[in-house]
């Protein structure tokens, strides 16, 4: 199976990284932007844009407050999918598959980088709960800043996930849509993967 140019290569989170990396350089915003959708105990689909965080050698990650929204519903039904969309680029990356935490000292590591501010509204926001007014979020991160000070611990209700994908789908536009697709798919992480074109 002919896969040359921007599809060469036998392992895709290298792929991934690589056009991730080329929509550094022609998106104008948030090039790892990304649409996660999630489903709940019962099965009833989520989707929102986060920002992914890291391609690593095994799993996409991102990070969030555990008690919102989306990390329920990993929580409860630890699968998810993802798109990263690039519209300059005229390419996208699907993938979904298996979901566990990402703790420990990486979280730590990340949370560390982030902004002061950024933190401390980690801390202070109840993310995805009902909020009365702007004027009582600002009142809290005001409380947390002065409980916390100037370098805050990682929250412990705050942290990553990480999808560990089954299936991986690599699309560029094509004339006429006549578009590529080629899907990268395995059913554990130690398989290798099965590679095949599809049909645009």
């Amino acid at each position: 199976m002919e896969r040359d140019g921007i599809f060469a290569g036998d392992d895709p989170f290298e792929i991934a990284r690589q056009w991730l990396t080329e929509a550094e350089a022609s998106e104008i915003n948030d090039p790892n932007a990304v649409a996660l959708a999630t489903a709940d105990a019962d099965g009833l689909p989520n989707v929102r844009m986060v920002l992914l965080k890291e391609i690593a050698e095994n799993g996409f990650v991102f990070y969030t407050n555990y008690g919102s929204a989306k990390g329920q519903e990993l929580d409860a039904n630890p699968q998810a999918a993802m798109v990263l969309h690039w519209k300059s680029l005229r390419r996208q990356i699907r993938l979904r598959g298996n979901v566990t935490r990402e703790e420990g000292p990486k979280a730590d590591a990340y949370y560390a980088s982030r902004s002061l501010k950024s933190r401390l509204g980690a801390w202070a926001s109840e993310q995805s709960r009902p909020l009365d007014s702007r004027a009582t979020l600002m009142a809290e991160v005001a409380k947390v800043t002065a409980r916390k000070g100037p370098n805050p611990p990682r929250p412990p209700f705050w942290g990553g996930f990480r999808i560990a994908p089954v299936e991986i789908e690599f699309w560029a536009d094509g004339a006429f849509r006549l578009h590529d697709r080629f899907v990268w798919r395995r059913e554990t992480d130690d398989e290798s993967w099965n590679i095949q074109r599809l049909n645009p």
